[in-house]
């Protein structure tokens, strides 16, 4: 049965003319030519200018001191671990850092209530710097998002799957966030602290 079929399919393919027989009129013959778009009708698309501080994928603008946005969650999850946040950092990128607040996540920490009062007592300390937010509404990872596709400068240290997801997809902005009790960083040309693989 499957020599058969296979002939078949032959024969079949045998019986269709082919463009250069004799019997085909001239203008069927020749090939349709595409028309040249016109230049009024054309879509305007709009890419997002590239940094000028990205070399490839190495972000010139890293170095230290380190400037770190934090998220409200990598503060729970730093006392959770019992980890001091300005050491641990120095101690996984050894350099300098200075961890930046904005007042969405502030604002995140005040909304949680009294049980998350020693989350906002370690925010206020004169140690972290503030970053003010002219936005509405209080949804820190849209803010963090926009400042750093805005300036390339800062580190991300957040452990929530969204927003690393998110901050992924921005070249040139590497991740901290918590592994085996201590600070990870991911996406850093010459980190100390990047996990094992």
């Amino acid at each position: 049965m499957g020599k058969a079929k296979k002939t078949r399919n032959f024969a079949v393919m045998k019986r269709m003319i082919s463009l250069k027989d004799t019997r085909i009129k001239a203008e069927d013959r020749e090939k349709k030519k595409r028309k040249k778009p016109d230049p009024q009708n054309m879509k305007i698309r709009e890419l997002p200018q590239a940094s000028s501080a990205l070399f490839f994928q190495y972000n010139t603008q890293l170095g230290p001191p380190y400037h770190v946005i934090i998220d409200t969650n990598f503060i729970n999850f730093s006392i959770k671990n019992k980890l001091d946040i300005i050491q641990s950092m120095m101690d996984c990128l050894y350099a300098k850092c200075i961890p930046y607040i904005t007042d969405c996540v502030l604002g995140e920490l005040e909304k949680l209530g009294r049980k998350y009062r020693v989350a906002l007592r370690i925010v206020k300390d004169p140690r972290f710097q503030r970053i003010p937010c002219l936005h509405k509404g209080t949804y820190a990872d849209d803010c963090i998002m926009q400042r750093v596709t805005q300036h390339k400068c800062y580190i991300v240290a957040t452990c929530d799957k969204e927003l690393k997801r998110r901050i992924r997809k921005i070249p040139g902005v590497p991740i901290m966030y918590l592994q085996q009790h201590r600070y990870s960083i991911e996406r850093m040309p010459d980190a100390f602290g990047a996990p094992r693989t």
